[in-house]
């Protein structure tokens, strides 16, 4: 009953957080939504039994909406001055994210304690393998090549970003390693025969 709940609640919360990225029109609270869906859906693998899969989404993609605000705030050239100055407007509607994120931590919390708990929930390895070695066995035999397509795309999505923010600044003198590598070591290095008595002329 208390894991049947749970995972109503963890759904309802990850659905209206979703609508409400593409919904807001502040960058700010969708950054905030896509936070609270990532949690709900890491709760709702944790449900599951796949406790890698939801540390996995804590850890990257968490982290990975971090960064990405910092980089949309520093591509909008946002005065940090004024941008600390309305943070405080956004101090109610985070404490409510905050208050929620707890609350359903606590249920968590009280489902591992409650012996036989997820018993009516179907678990995502076998008996036999740990969830990290379970899926390593389909990620990377039954996956493989998709997986190494998502690393690819994922490689030429990095350099795309840093072609795109790269500036050159002029009057910069730059390494030039063609013109390094072409030059004649004879004219380069001059050797001098130095006679006793002539060092300091």
């Amino acid at each position: 009953m208390l894991t049947g709940i749970a995972f109503y609640l963890f759904s309802a919360v990850l659905i209206g957080a979703a609508l409400m990225v593409i919904a807001s029109r502040n960058p700010v609270h969708s950054v905030l939504f896509l936070i609270l869906a990532f949690f709900n859906a890491a709760a709702l693998f944790i449900l599951l039994g796949a406790e890698f899969l939801a540390l996995i989404l804590l850890i990257v993609y968490v982290g990975a909406v971090a960064v990405l605000f910092l980089f949309v705030v520093m591509m909008l050239d946002i005065e940090f001055a004024e941008l600390k100055r309305g943070a405080l407007q956004y101090l109610p509607f985070g404490g409510l994210v905050g208050v929620i994120l707890a609350a359903e931590l606590v249920l968590v919390g009280i489902g591992a304690l409650v012996p036989n708990a997820g018993s009516l929930v179907p678990h995502a390895t076998p008996g036999h393998l740990t969830n990290t070695e379970a899926l390593g066995r389909v990620l990377y035999t039954d996956y493989v090549y998709y997986f190494e397509t998502a690393g690819l795309i994922l490689f030429v999505a990095m350099i795309g970003a840093i072609v795109l923010t790269l500036r050159h600044k002029p009057g910069v003198r730059r390494q030039k390693i063609a013109l390094q590598n072409a030059r004649d070591p004879k004219l380069a290095i001059e050797l001098v025969d130095v006679q006793p008595g002539q060092g300091g002329a």
